[in-house]
């Protein structure tokens, strides 16, 4: 038997879920797992319908199971499953996020209705998070499901007959396949033309046996996290293949765990533009956030520190965390405090948690407001700065399920307002969350929330290499910009160090120390230097950051720095491309104030539009502002002329390292000389640090040998031969798959270079080479919508440009003009040149490509495909090969005759009477004749072309036909209407 994604990855994951072996029918040994088991069930088992999303008679039973009331009276079940499959129904009108938030309702048990005595409202339960051993877990494959168009999902999950789970396997053996085709399938696929599937699901997964990826509805493909196993060996965790994978969905997909997520962390949140999205948590977040609960409710140790890298989502921990811990029965409605220690901190976690709609969330305006919620006893989620604390009164509430988080754990909370938060909260359990924290004597944060029960001083980390492993974060690039008037680094250090270690200057001491200051800031500041290097930042951002569609950040010394940097851009640039962004004082001049003070409402609004891929800004300018506390993925390019250090220097790169759709990595272009020696600037994690950043450098000297391995696998092929013939001959050269899949891996890595250093000098001596080979790879790359992404990657900006420049691949076209019929069949078969049989295989490929899914071409495109790889592997000779092939081509040339014909028949009124007296009942009219005329009159009427792809014109359509049932009294006909609309949509 063959490695396939059926019996190897699909088959795989039932037997390790369920024990059922569907390789070895009829042997299947029972496996046991966690205590709790998912029972396999063959598709073609399940009571339901192939246009039918629950199981309902498991639902009912569940019903009737977990609610008295329902039990007392089992006829009450059906109103449940009525409003659950309303909510279905709807989601073609209120769209899929939406329709899963309401779904959760029912889900979670937040649902009542009036089954109590006297028409009393009581909960509905669903699912019994309680004792999990009451709920019954199936998993099936192969499911078939039709809404508007019949799909096949590998595996589902259901839990009480209602679908949680999706999830597609992929075969391991493919190298271009990877487990992203089975996510955009699911993504891109599933949930546009089966979304009711997806209204009650909680997660989806995609796998290849190698690597495992989830995400929740609606979630872009670049977001889907892998899932981890708790204190898993980096050593063993990727090089155990199947097994390792199946420890992995074992602890993803084991039903307390799933249940856990739906209940406390899953989130409905909406974005400035009112967009509705729905997050769950990355590993990382849920281990954090849990970790935390297990303390409170353990009750033992008081305090944790939890390090997670800057970018990995600390905000939605503390979303998650705050959430599961005031909805614990156990904890008797605690108090959960969030401390940030900065109003921009303060903006963005208060935006996090109203964005997730978290109930009972206030938000404290003055130190009285928090000291009167402490004295008062309230209990709800509240958000504060650590400043309000100033003066707090010891034992202000001496409650013990009182749970503070603090953000950014590194900065005040050590100090003396730290101290005070203690004193007036002695009972409190105490976590600091931190991307970086300080190990030094005046500030430890070790020390400060760490605990010594806990292995290195903190109860959960997420470390640098780990965020970017599961790609939570991107890498970040070092980019050195020497300039002729290069910072003396070692003079600048000299002269903080003195400013940092003088206490008690005296006027002469100051006056002296004020004056190298002074020298300093003119030579920072000098108008060649600046000129010299905006001229750069010019030139740099137009080639390396406008291309891919992101933006940058300058951070200059000081405030007046920023109003240079701006005036010298707009020599280059709009005035509105760029805007400066610091805060102004006092004793500042009344026309500086004027021209470039902002307040807190101005400079949300610049952010707003920073963060807008459509407007004209491009640069934002700072010196001490959105260092910290900013998030803006679009952020690829920081160009840094700022002495900074310890914390505050990671936590300003960082702000470049978010996701962005297509972003690769961050870059930071460094003026100043603070990456001269990089660990020692961040010296509390030197190995971590020496990892995490890219000297370009390195990248350099890894070019040619990577551009000569990837030239290898064409040795022997003549690159200045031109036209088609060139082009065929680089083709045959990699014509198998496994040698098509060995070029893109070393392709992959060339391209990655060449983005990461173009425009560099380097490249020049390089760039016929790279543009040939770019070229090839473009020829053999896989269609778009049946691409192994992660191998066949979408071209990066640069690479894309310099083709579009440089396309003199003469007469490429001829390949596919080629007439496919009887004749040239017959030809072919009689002389069996390899060349005419190669361009009949490419012309049948593209015909079963325009046939789509169609049952007859897939079979005919499965028969292909599997006669090449007999030939690839020498099984057959090349005549054999010749005959089979016109064979092939003869049944297609017939199909499409057969089709044709068929079409030609299949009116679209042909084909609604044809559906009308499929579904004719003794209710429905005899005059299905008339019916369907006025039908086909009205829809023709409202009908233009491309309406299918139009949220007008599905729904001027969908009301034509309601308009034209409800006359036939056939209006409320759910099943008929739908089939009716996906005839309309398809022939009309």
């Amino acid at each position: 038997m063959s490695f396939n994604e059926l019996n190897s990855v699909e088959h795989y994951i039932i037997h390790q879920l369920s024990g059922v072996n569907l390789n070895f029918q009829g042997s299947s040994e029972p496996k046991t797992s966690y205590g709790l088991q998912w029972q396999y069930m063959s598709a073609v088992d399940l009571n339901r319908s192939v246009n039918e999303v629950l199981m309902e008679q498991d639902l009912k039973d569940a019903l009737v199971r977990l609610n008295p009331e329902i039990a007392a009276k089992p006829e009450l079940a059906d109103e449940v499953i009525y409003k659950l499959r309303a909510i279905l129904i709807s989601v073609n009108q209120i769209g899929l996020v939406k329709a899963n938030e309401e779904f959760f309702k029912w889900l979670g048990g937040d649902k009542t209705m009036p089954f109590g005595n006297n028409n009393r409202h009581v909960p509905v339960r669903i699912f019994d998070f309680d004792d999990l051993s009451e709920n019954k877990y199936v998993v099936t494959n192969q499911f078939r499901i039709h809404h508007r168009e019949t799909k096949i999902p590998d595996l589902v999950f259901f839990i009480n007959g209602i679908p949680v789970v999706v999830g597609e396997a992929k075969t391991p053996i493919r190298p271009s396949v990877s487990w992203l085709d089975g996510a955009y399938e699911i993504h891109e696929v599933y949930e546009n033309t089966v979304p009711q599937l997806f209204v009650p699901n909680i997660l989806s997964f995609a796998t290849e046996g190698k690597s495992l990826y989830f995400g929740s509805i609606r979630c872009p493909l670049d977001f889907w996290a892998p899932w981890r196993l708790e204190d898993e060996d980096e050593a063993l965790a990727r090089r155990l293949g199947l097994v390792e994978i199946g420890k992995e969905m074992g602890d993803l997909l084991h039903p307390a765990r799933l249940l856990d997520i739906l209940q406390n962390f899953s989130l409905f949140t909406t974005n400035k533009k009112k967009q509705r999205s729905k997050v769950i948590p990355r590993f990382q977040q849920y281990e954090g956030a849990n970790k935390i609960v297990e303390r409170v409710k353990e009750g033992r140790v008081k305090k944790g520190l939890i390090w997670h890298f800057q970018g990995s989502g600390k905000s939605l921990l503390m979303v998650f965390a705050a959430q599961k811990l005031r909805r614990s029965p156990e904890l008797k409605s605690p108090t959960v405090i969030v401390l940030v220690d900065r109003t921009d901190l303060d903006t963005q976690i208060s935006g996090t948690f109203n964005a997730s709609d978290i109930p009972n969330v206030e938000a404290t305006e003055s130190i009285r407001d928090l000291q009167k919620m402490l004295e008062q006893d309230t209990r709800k989620i509240i958000i504060s700065m650590i400043h309000k604390f100033r003066d707090a009164k010891p034992n202000m509430n001496t409650r013990d399920n009182i749970i503070v988080l603090v953000d950014e754990a590194h900065r005040t909370q050590e100090g003396d307002l730290g101290r005070q938060m203690r004193a007036a909260l002695p009972n409190a359990f105490l976590f600091g969350l931190t991307g970086t924290p300080v190990n030094k004597a005046d500030k430890n944060t070790f020390w400060a929330f760490g605990s010594e029960e806990d292995e290195g001083g903190y109860l959960s980390r997420y470390t640098f290499q780990d965020s970017i492993r599961d790609g939570a974060t991107l890498p970040l690039h070092f980019e050195p910009r020497m300039v002729d008037v290069h910072v003396d680094k070692e003079t600048i250090d000299k002269l903080f160090g003195n400013f940092k270690e003088e206490t008690a200057l005296t006027d002469e001491e100051a006056d002296a120390l004020n004056k190298k200051s002074a020298k300093m800031a003119a030579f920072l500041k000098s108008p060649e230097r600046v000129a010299k290097i905006v001229a750069d930042i010019a030139n740099h951002f137009r080639e390396k950051v406008a291309p891919h569609g992101f933006k940058a950040m300058i951070v200059t010394p000081d405030r007046e720095a920023c109003v240079q940097y701006k005036e010298a851009l707009d020599h280059y640039f709009p005035v509105e491309a760029s805007k400066v962004v610091i805060s102004t004082t006092a004793n500042d001049k009344f026309d500086f104030k004027q021209k470039w003070g902002i307040d807190k409402s101005q400079q949300e609004r610049i952010v707003d539009e920073y963060n807008d891929p459509i407007s004209d800004l491009q640069f934002l300018i700072v010196t001490a502002k959105l260092l910290t506390g900013f998030d803006a993925p679009i952020l690829q390019t920081m160009y840094l002329d700022k002495s900074i250090k310890d914390h505050t220097l990671l936590q300003a790169i960082c702000r470049t390292n978010r996701l962005f759709p297509n972003k690769r990595h961050g870059r930071i272009v460094d003026y100043f000389g603070v990456f001269d020696d990089a660990a020692k600037a961040l010296e509390f994690d030197e190995a971590s640090v020496k990892q995490i950043i890219t000297n370009l450098s390195e990248l350099r000297d890894q070019f040619p040998r990577a551009i000569h391995d990837t030239l290898q696998h064409f040795e022997g092929v003549d690159r200045t031969q031109q036209g088609f013939e060139g082009l065929e001959a680089a083709q045959n050269a990699i014509k198998t798959d496994e040698k098509k899949d060995a070029f893109a891996k070393d392709y992959k890595f060339l391209s990655k270079l060449w983005e990461s250093l173009s425009p560099d000098n380097i490249l020049n001596a390089y760039q016929s080479d790279y543009k040939w080979l770019s070229q090839v790879f473009e020829s053999v790359r896989p269609a778009s919508d049946n691409v192994g992404k992660l191998l066949w990657l979408t071209l990066g900006a640069q690479t894309t440009k310099l083709i579009h420049d440089n396309i003199h691949v003469g007469e490429i076209h001829n390949l596919d003009e080629f007439i496919l019929d009887a004749d040239v069949i017959e030809e072919i078969f009689n002389n069996p040149d390899p060349k005419n049989a190669k361009k009949l295989t490419k012309i049948l490929v593209n015909r079963f490509k325009k046939h789509g899914d169609h049952p007859k071409f897939k079979k005919l495109s499965e028969l292909l495909e599997e006669l090449r790889d007999r030939a690839e592997r020498g099984l057959i000779t090349s005549i054999e090969f010749v005959k089979e092939l016109c064979k092939i081509a003869k049944e297609t040339v017939q199909a499409e005759k057969d089709l044709e014909a068929e079409l030609q028949e299949k009116s679209p009124k042909a084909a609604l009477t044809e559906l009308f007296l499929e579904l004719k009942t003794d209710q429905t009219p005899a005059v299905v004749e008339r019916i369907v005329a006025d039908i086909d009159a009205i829809v023709r009427l409202v009908r233009f072309q491309g309406w299918q792809k139009t949220t007008s014109g599905e729904r001027d359509v969908q009301k034509s036909l309601r308009q034209a049932l409800l006359k036939y009294q056939l209006h409320k006909d759910q099943v008929l209407f739908d089939r009716a609309y996906s005839y309309i949509k398809e022939y009309y």
